[in-house]
């Protein structure tokens, strides 16, 4: 599934691209910058949906997360990686999407700059279940409910608290 020498590019905190790295070396302690996208989806009852991260994944398998996410390739844009990770991971190809906020996040093995989105959508979710688990629609009370209980990534929780008025 994932490929330790897909090239990632590197960046500053503004996201300009320094240089290129490995998967590996960048999920290798390390830490290089490196960008990512995320997408939170919402349907017409103010729900968003969560992907449960398959159990094959090498961080954080299991664990309910953002609806898309995922590393930007070297050499494609910000936009490009975002519509390329939602059409693999859940199939969708058709949406407006705007840009909520960029951060950095930091793990115990990697760095990334994070380029989060909403989008709301009521079509069709097809999940690829090499990539996820499942997936549904939750509340935000259901998730406030679920914080801190080993339920979510550390990086989902962390972003839904930060970005919940937002969305």
């Amino acid at each position: 599934m994932s490929n330790g020498e897909e090239l990632f590019p590197l960046v500053d905190e503004e996201g300009n691209i320094i240089g290129k790295a490995t998967r590996s070396f960048c999920h290798g302690g390390s830490k290089p910058l490196h960008p990512v996208v995320h997408l939170h989806i919402l349907n017409d009852r103010g729900e968003i949906y969560l992907q449960k991260r398959s159990m094959k994944k090498d961080i954080q398998p299991g664990k309910w997360d953002t609806a898309v996410g995922g590393h930007i390739d070297f050499g494609e844009e910000v936009v490009v990686a975002l519509k390329r990770e939602a059409r693999e991971e859940l199939g969708i190809t058709d949406f407006e999407y705007s840009l909520v906020t960029k951060y950095l996040f930091e793990s115990e093995i990697e760095k990334e700059l994070i380029n989060c989105f909403k989008t709301r959508y009521d079509g069709i979710i097809t999940p690829d279940l090499n990539e996820v688990d499942e997936g549904k629609f939750w509340s935000f009370d259901e998730i406030m409910n679920n914080i801190g209980k080993g339920v979510f990534t550390p990086n989902f929780e962390s972003e839904f608290l930060k970005i919940r008025e937002l969305l």
